[in-house]
């Protein structure tokens, strides 16, 4: 095949290593969300052990996410430099035994170290996953594969309140950590083992080329510090983090209080909360999974790699935000977890275009520092969002208000995604010369 001509036949290795890349991603990610919400899963019983106040619970849920927040900006550069797979082996391992020990705390201060532990190795997660995707599939299909692995931002919340309330209610709220932690200690073990970085892989011409979708390959050479934080430069970057800062707010507000608001707002029981706070998640795997397919329709279908991924993007963070309002206001149990279920269908979508831009807006050899940088920038909200709801409802007595928060902040990262963000890439030449865009 001649050299810049796109080959539309995936190769057979190819299509063995994309599948098995997008199952233990899922599988890792799935992992990654379960063991957030040990804490909040099992906040009731904690409190009443550790004898913590709300405010006090909001900034044990919010240790995890400043620790995540900021190991977002070395971690992002280091997958770039070292690859996907020592970079997101070595966080499984790491963040599975500081779940593990968060079993065995015996003093709030201790707990705060055990959660920081967890931020600091899940950090590689989905920023290693935007490098899989990157490494792994051309431009062209990038959008449903984006769409797949993200899905466990919700896939994982849908199966954690049943999982971890049944392990809790069987062996008590400390084995419910160990177990996690020795089953994520098995995963880190089979990524290492399985996955393999293109430099590792021995690709053959026509497998380049198919990757390359036509172009010339080229040898990304390892980012250095000159050029990502030269990426702080470009209206793409900035673009990219105020909006991702209100998806993972929101979600972070239901991911972090959605148990607590469901038994203390609403009324329900430890046991119907269990089942209860599953179903909004599930809306959230559809949402994600949908979303990219239809992204790359849109992209067939003659938009910009950047606006087929936007608009998807701006429409569903309305939608989290309308939703949000209205389950703030009805009266209704039931109508509050279907307006909920909306937020999440609309927070999959939302999450997975946020991934999904970044596949497309970054340079070649940037793409886990520009994914890194979005999702630092995510979690800042995300952090501000447990301790945020925290403070409002022991100051107001209510969760109302606190959703309202949220979905002004909803609007405003909506805003940012259509006004800030430019319809162009960061080109690699860009990165290199300082030219701010």
């Amino acid at each position: 095949m001649l050299k810049g001509t796109p080959s539309t036949a995936r190769p057979p290795r190819i299509r063995t290593i994309q599948r098995s890349a997008l199952v233990l991603l899922i599988v890792a990610g799935t992992l990654n969300y379960v063991d957030r919400a040990t804490l909040a899963v099992g906040g009731t019983l904690i409190r009443q052990d550790l004898g913590l106040s709300i405010a006090e619970m909001g900034m044990l849920l919010s240790a995890f996410l400043w620790a995540y927040a900021f190991a977002q900006l070395p971690g992002g550069a280091l997958i770039d430099r070292f690859g996907s797979r020592r970079l997101l082996g070595a966080g499984l391992f790491i963040w599975s035994l500081a779940q593990a020990a968060a079993g065995l705390i015996g003093s709030f201060g201790q707990f705060i170290v055990a959660r920081v532990v967890l931020g600091l190795g899940e950090a590689p997660m989905f920023s290693s996953g935007a490098r899989v995707v990157k490494d792994w599939y051309n431009v062209r299909n990038r959008g449903l594969p984006t769409g797949i692995y993200n899905c466990t931002s919700t896939l994982g919340p849908t199966i954690a309140p049943p999982l971890l309330t049944a392990l809790m209610l069987a062996f008590g709220w400390r084995w419910m950590f160990i177990i996690m932690g020795l089953a994520g200690i098995v995963i880190a073990v089979l990524w290492f083992v399985i996955y393999r970085d293109p430099n590792e892989a021995g690709l053959t011409a026509e497998e380049q080329n198919y990757l390359a979708d036509g172009e010339e390959p080229r040898v990304a050479e390892p980012i250095t510090f000159a050029e990502w934080r030269r990426l702080f430069s470009f209206r793409v970057t900035w673009g990219l983090i105020l909006g991702f800062f209100g998806i993972i707010y929101l979600l972070w507000l239901f991911q972090a209080w959605l148990p607590g608001y469901l038994e203390m707002q609403r009324g329900m029981s430890l046991q119907k909360t269990g089942w209860v706070a599953a179903i909004p998640y599930a809306f959230g795997v559809v949402g994600s999974i949908g979303t990219g397919f239809v992204a790359d329709k849109l992209m067939a279908a003659g938009l910009s790699p950047i606006n087929s991924r936007r608009f998807p993007a701006i429409i569903a963070l309305v939608g989290m935000a309308a939703f949000t309002y209205l389950a703030a206001e009805t009266p209704s149990n039931t109508l509050a977890v279907a307006c909920i279920s909306v937020v999440m269908f609309c927070a999959g979508a939302s999450s997975a275009m946020g991934w999904a831009l970044v596949s497309v807006a970054a340079p070649e050899n940037n793409t886990g520092s520009l994914g890194s940088i979005m999702n630092f920038g995510g979690y800042l909200g995300g952090a501000l969002a447990p301790t945020v709801t925290g403070f409002i409802v022991e100051a107001s007595g209510s969760f109302v208000p606190a959703l309202v928060v949220g979905s002004v902040i909803g609007l405003a990262s909506a805003a940012a995604y259509l006004f800030v963000l430019p319809n162009r890439p960061i080109t690699a030449a860009e990165v290199a010369g300082g030219a701010r865009r």
